[in-house]
């Protein structure tokens, strides 16, 4: 049942803001409203709980993971993405926190790419290139949501359909995302896509973790390991030079169990690229597995809380980022202030700039054909 068909008045809009639950095999779904955009469009929040209670909260503004709530060693929860307590917080923001990304995740050089000779344009939003799918792209958008459930899962499927032209890109855009939560403590993000013109699409969600709480200083003693002998190296505008270089011998190289500060400071002109006054991590990885969901593509964990997060996708790459552009200047949930390396994302996608690398996975979308993504964010304690 959806909120939405509810008349806005009188008692429906009581029945708005009552909570809807369904059960099923010690998982449950929680339904309620998160409040109204600037311009009086309602915004509604799906909780989902599983029978160990963690707790995953998804909005329909931006189809955003706005609260990830996992247990540590000890059985004590805490909130590990940051983010907004409401919906102002995420229209106002530039930092995606939590937001499904599109049409097109990461860069493209110059805003622009080319589809069978024809010249499509995307606003700058990034200095001379464009960043998420431009100014106004999918986390900006309200999304429709109805819940979605199986039977050993309980989720929400999100839609937003893109029209011809949105934001330069070429198509109209018909888009579903999936966040589904089990009892493995695993929650799953599935993305399908169709269009009536060819047109270019990457997807992807840009949580931002820390396994210590969102808002409880940084991550660099958190320990990563990324399964990836190779990255994309970019050039002084973060966009990719076309190689795929390995990452042995340079701070890129996360193979074994690495903490994330021991070489963020390296004086490596990558870093330099990625945060000019004090470095660090922002670029894509290309995964090992090649898109095998069945294999290890990341691995975090935080020795303090002993939270642990494995990731696995079907994307080829991951853009592991530690939120180098945070400065304390940002107040998040519960008041908390989000400093400089206070998260990191790991954002599966395929490479940035794709459209203009053609040694790179093909990002084009014809009609006929759907776009499929799968990522699960595996949560454990030890």
């Amino acid at each position: 049942m959806l909120l939405s068909r509810y008349p806005l008045c009188g008692l429906a809009m009581s029945l708005m803001l009552a909570t809807l639950t369904s059960q099923a095999a010690g998982l449950s779904s929680e339904h309620k409203a998160f409040g109204k955009t600037n311009d009086g469009t309602p915004v509604e929040q799906y909780v989902l709980r599983n029978s160990h209670g963690m707790q995953a909260t998804v909005i329909t503004y931006g189809a955003t993971l706005q609260a990830l709530e996992v247990a540590d060693k000890n059985g004590k929860f805490e909130d590990v993405v940051l983010g907004f307590d409401d919906v102002q917080g995420y229209q106002s923001g530039t930092a995606y926190f939590g937001a499904t990304i599109g049409r097109f995740g990461n860069r493209l050089a110059k805003g622009a790419f080319e589809l069978d000779g024809k010249r499509f344009q995307v606003p700058l939003n990034d200095g001379p290139n464009s960043l998420h799918g431009g100014p106004l792209g999918f986390d900006k958008k309200v999304w429709k949501a109805e819940p979605a459930k199986s039977k050993d899962s309980v989720g929400v499927t999100l839609t937003y359909l893109s029209a011809d032209g949105e934001m330069g890109f070429t198509g109209n855009l018909k888009t579903e995302v999936t966040y589904s939560l089990n009892d493995k403590n695993e929650l799953r993000i599935e993305y399908k896509a169709s269009t009536d013109k060819p047109t270019v699409l990457n997807l992807t969600n840009h949580s931002y973790f820390n396994l210590a709480g969102a808002g409880n200083g940084d991550v660099l003693q958190q320990v990563a390991t990324l399964h990836a002998s190779h990255y994309t190296p970019v050039n002084g505008t973060l966009i990719p030079t076309g190689e795929i270089a390995p990452v042995a011998s340079t701070p890129m190289d996360f193979t074994h169990p690495t903490a994330i500060g021991k070489n963020i400071k390296a004086d490596h002109p990558q870093l330099k690229f990625a945060e000019p006054k004090h470095g660090g991590f922002d670029f894509n990885w290309v995964l090992d597995a090649e898109g095998d969901q069945g294999k290890l593509a990341a691995d975090v964990s935080d020795p303090q809380s002993g939270r642990r997060l494995q990731l696995y996708t079907t994307e080829p790459g991951v853009q592991f980022y530690t939120s180098n552009f945070l400065d304390g200047s940002v107040k998040g949930k519960a008041g908390k202030t989000y400093a400089h390396w206070s998260a990191f994302t790991l954002e599966t996608q395929h490479y940035p700039d794709a459209p203009n690398q053609p040694n790179f996975p093909s990002t084009r979308l014809d009609p006929g054909k759907t776009y499929t993504q799968s990522t699960v964010l595996k949560f454990s304690a030890h």
